[in-house]
């Protein structure tokens, strides 16, 4: 646990400064259960070249992530990353991402997703492997926060599965 403050504590020192290469590999993403809507809520943040990169790797040479560029071939690779590398269930029923947008901060992207009609549960399984295939180094961390309580995961390549259980 001390571990993954450390890392998510690195992360914001990191993204304070503007640099043109860093040797981090981090992502970070919030998970936020709304009971009154249902939903669960997600940021992640990656950094931009890095996610530019594992794009052109996987759908196409040519791809650049630049703020215009939010519609069309771009949106859909982004799209289609996500819901390979990102996964949730809870208590066992497997939820389909919903890609909103994104935004840029300095040398990071925001990420928002939603999961609509996700019904109270006491159990939730999380498979992120985001821009593990490019980095062998990649970590990603995760909170998860529902109904007050938040608990926080390490994820890294081979090590892309993990579950939480929550009181209701």
């Amino acid at each position: 646990m001390k571990k993954i403050f450390i890392l998510f504590g690195l992360f914001f020192i990191l993204t304070s400064f503007k640099v043109a290469a860093h040797e981090y590999y981090l992502s970070v993403t919030e998970i936020n259960y709304k009971t009154e809507s249902q939903s669960l809520q997600i940021i992640t943040r990656v950094f931009v070249d890095d996610f530019e990169n594992v794009l052109r790797k996987r759908f196409n040479n040519d791809i650049r992530l630049v703020k215009d560029a939010e519609e069309g071939p771009v949106r859909k690779m982004i799209e289609r990353y996500l819901r390979q590398k990102l996964q949730l269930k809870s208590n066992g029923k497997k939820h389909q991402l919903k890609y909103l947008g994104k935004e840029y901060d300095n040398d990071q992207m925001i990420l928002y997703i939603e999961v609509e009609k996700v019904a109270p549960f006491t159990e939730i399984s999380i498979t992120n492997s985001i821009l593990t295939d490019l980095f062998d180094d990649q970590k990603n961390v995760v909170h998860v926060k529902v109904n007050g309580v938040t608990k926080s995961l390490l994820f890294q390549k081979n090590e892309d599965k993990k579950s939480f259980k929550f009181r209701n």
